[in-house]
């Protein structure tokens, strides 16, 4: 009769006095290795289809997804999202009248991440402005390119970033990111005309 291996993982190992069969020995060895080890699938759908019956995921089992690079984990009850693979830095296209770099602080970027199992979207970099129109919007569009669908939001999402305190009364101004992939900034006026705003450390949930 197969006996247990040695570390308490319940994998089965033919012994000489089984009966002698290669094909059953190494099914016993392949189906307590297997679904210990990393398995690699398409999509989640073709890991659904693939882990059925017998085979249905059980707690602590891993398995790597192709089509978004994602290592995900059963947890017993769902597969939960632990990395992902390398997100490369993205150049937003800023609108006229915006620069890059502002306050020297680099380009204005953004790149999508999956933070605790939920994906995130982190910017860094700063804009600039060396001038302003006689009337101060409230509010600007920044991207002049929408961002990808990947990198949009299922609802807006409102978080604060600074600002120069350079001809501005504040020190901090509101951005929106709408589900349409566009960045919007609030709160400039007459007397809050900032040289330049810092997207460093800006992160929020998609």
């Amino acid at each position: 009769m197969p006996t247990p291996d040695a570390y308490g993982q319940n994998i089965s190992l033919w012994q000489m006095t089984d009966p002698p069969s290669i094909p059953d020995a190494v099914k016993a060895l392949a189906d307590g290795v297997i679904p210990r080890g990393v398995l690699r699938f398409t999509s989640a759908s073709t890991r659904g289809a693939t882990l059925v019956g017998s085979s249905a995921p059980t707690e602590g089992m891993l398995a790597w997804l192709q089509d978004v690079n994602q290592l995900q984990v059963y947890d017993g009850t769902a597969w939960v999202t632990m990395a992902v693979g390398t997100s490369v830095w993205t150049t937003i296209s800023l609108t006229s009248g915006w620069t890059q770099d502002g306050n020297s602080n680099g380009n204005f970027q953004y790149r999508v991440v999956n933070m605790f199992g939920e994906d995130t979207i982190m910017f860094r970099g700063g804009i600039g402005r060396a001038t302003y129109p006689g009337s101060v919007p409230s509010a600007w569009t920044l991207t002049n390119t929408a961002l990808p669908s990947a990198a949009r939001p299922t609802s807006k999402r409102t978080f604060v970033v600074a600002c120069s305190d350079t001809n501005s009364d504040r020190l901090a101004l509101k951005v929106d990111l709408q589900p349409d992939g566009h960045i919007s900034l609030w709160g400039t006026s007459a007397t809050a005309k900032p040289p330049w705003v810092s997207f460093n450390g800006a992160f929020t949930s998609l």
